[in-house]
């Protein structure tokens, strides 16, 4: 439950700096580049490893004391996306994109720091055997949350605002109902337990080094910060090296690609639901009652598959179903405006997704030691968001020279290398093995 809960809000403000945003900028005529480029916002989660070690080694002051290093971390970028969301609900894009683009930066450099803490909670919080079920719990929480921000946000602004065509004023509730959703997370935090972290053991083996670096002639201040730059930077990148070799390289080109096709296909999702005229309420319809259904039934049927055929292989099944679904967003764009079309065109795109996001996630989580699970999973998680937000960008300008049809088509393509990789890294852990 607290899983689900923490989910739910590491998931919330994920749309309201991606999609629900292109959807809110091209109704207010914001042009298609300007809005892929608004995209790379979301590259705070792609970087979100250069903090990490700080997030993971770090107490803050008076904070941690009280409550402990995990939760206030916790809290505090609870609350920072908290006061992010209702900076973004007082801009207007119409007349200041970069005030807007200002307050979505913040939001987003705060849910990555979410992000890292919670991963790293939900490691440090159950042994290995229960990883796969606290996945599938956050998994749940984190989808549930970004079809709230999603089809739940566009009810809303269609709600107080208009259902075609810009109104501000619906906008800026929506986004100020968003940020007090945030307190779901807030309350979760304060009332769930402080995992058990060996901190002992870290600091006796960083003092150990501080030792070494003593007696190799460095000086009193400095070893210091060395030797927690050893233990908190240096070691947790290693140490996956170490555990992977030659294959590692593989795994981090692997990670690189899998989201590519369903990220970079996002980034125009809304606006061309905008462009073929649906109405607020008919993509929130649509995806709030088919969406939610197929993609817990995905989210379900994705742990199932892992337990019983394993990791890899649903992680390719994964990578083709989610690269094959944007094939019908294609022929979408060539039908034009039919609900019946979107409602099949979600249905399993979310469905493909709970499948893929599963599988992904427990993958993932395997390849996390839990000596430095908040700065390695951080690592993962950035390599997989990073290329693919950095190509999104230019997904407006793609869309603006070939179309919306051939630009889903290109999307889908890009799910080939990753389909690719997992055979050859299956490969290379069973040799090694």
């Amino acid at each position: 439950m607290i899983l689900l809960a923490l989910g739910f809000s590491s998931g919330l403000p994920l749309l309201l700096v991606f999609g629900t945003l292109s959807y809110w900028l091209r109704e207010a005529d914001v042009t298609l580049s300007d809005i892929g480029y608004m995209s790379w916002v979301a590259l705070a989660y792609g970087f979100k490893w250069v903090w990490s070690p700080l997030v993971d080694r770090l107490p803050l002051p008076l904070l941690s004391r009280l409550i402990g290093r995990r939760r206030s971390w916790m809290l505090l970028s609870q609350v920072l996306v908290m006061l992010a969301l209702c900076g973004m609900a007082m801009s207007d894009p119409k007349q200041d994109l970069a005030h807007l683009a200002l307050f979505a930066l913040l939001v987003a450099f705060s849910s990555a720091t979410q992000d890292i803490v919670i991963d790293a909670y939900r490691i440090e919080s159950a042994p290995e055997r229960l990883q796969a079920a606290m996945a599938a719990a956050y998994m749940t929480g984190y989808r549930l949350a970004m079809i709230m921000a999603g089809a739940g946000a566009l009810a809303l602004a269609a709600w107080f605002g208009s259902d075609t065509g810009y109104d501000r004023l619906g906008w800026q509730q929506t986004y100020f109902i968003m940020a007090g959703l945030m307190g779901i997370g807030v309350i979760t935090t304060l009332c769930c337990h402080e995992p058990e972290v060996n901190v002992a053991r870290q600091s006796d083996e960083q003092q150990r080094y501080r030792a070494q670096l003593l007696e190799r002639g460095w000086p009193a201040p400095l070893a210091g910060p060395g030797a927690w730059c050893h233990e908190a930077i240096w070691r947790p990148f290693a140490d996956f090296f170490e555990r992977y070799g030659n294959t590692a390289l593989l795994i981090l080109a692997l990670i690189a690609c899998y989201r590519i096709s369903d990220v970079v296909m996002g980034v125009m999702a809304n606006s061309f639901y905008v462009d073929l005229a649906f109405t607020k309420t008919e993509v929130a319809t649509v995806t709030k009652v088919y969406g939610v259904i197929m993609t817990l039934v995905g989210a379900s049927l994705g742990g199932v598959l892992v337990m019983r055929f394993g990791t890899l292989r649903i992680l390719l099944l994964g990578a083709l179903l989610t690269a094959s679904t944007n094939l019908l967003f294609s022929l979408l764009g060539q039908v034009g405006h039919n609900v019946m079309l979107l409602t099949l065109v979600i249905s399993l795109d979310n469905l493909c997704a709970g499948i893929a996001t599963a599988a992904f996630v427990t993958y993932l989580s395997s390849l996390t030691n839990v000596a430095f699970s908040a700065t390695q999973y951080a690592l993962f998680s950035s390599i997989m968001m990073l290329l693919p937000k950095f190509i999104a960008g230019f997904s407006g300008v793609v869309v603006e020279v070939i179309g919306y049809s051939g630009f889903f088509i290109g999307t889908a393509l890009l799910g080939l290398p990753a389909m690719c990789l997992i055979p050859l890294v299956a490969k290379r852990l069973a040799r090694s093995s």
